[in-house]
């Protein structure tokens, strides 16, 4: 089985565990999705093109990961102008992994994945089970008072 869906203004061919690479999804890795936009689904030799039964299908999928394209560079030049110009795109793309597709109106559950703690907060909550303390820090280092004039001492 596998469905045609449309996201980020592209279409993808998709079936269970593939993988695609789309357009930004806001979300973070483990997080799931859900394609409501579903233009075709083929099962076995029975193929759906029926706007009301694509309404009642789904396709979930779950973010691998948030990733950024290929450097795009974009140079213009005005031939005996001295102009030219360059400039540099990345595209923001998410890495989705299809997990499965829902039809006869099934909603998918949804999750979300861990935000609140992220790494490094996640690494010192361990140290601090294990016992591991951090050193204090140090004070700031005290300036030398500012030395005087010449013109001072030489009243003096």
């Amino acid at each position: 089985m596998f469905a045609v869906i449309k996201t980020g203004g592209k279409q993808f061919r998709v079936t269970a565990n593939d993988k695609i690479t789309a357009a930004k999804i806001e979300g973070n890795a483990g997080d799931t999705v859900a394609f409501d936009s579903v233009l075709m689904l083929t099962e076995g030799e029975k193929t759906t093109l029926d706007a009301k039964t694509l309404s009642e299908i789904t396709v979930v999928g779950e973010i691998v990961e948030q990733a950024r394209g290929e450097k795009v560079i974009a140079f213009k030049k005005r031939r005996r102008q001295n102009s030219k110009r360059k400039r540099g795109f990345r595209a923001e793309l998410t890495v989705i992994r299809i997990t499965d597709i829902l039809t006869g109106g099934k909603k998918p559950e949804m999750k979300k994945a861990d935000a609140a703690a992220p790494a490094a907060a996640k690494a010192k909550a361990a140290k601090a089970e294990a016992g591991e303390t951090e050193a204090p820090k140090k004070a700031a280092a005290k300036k030398a008072p500012a030395k005087k004039a010449k013109d001072e001492a030489s009243e003096a």
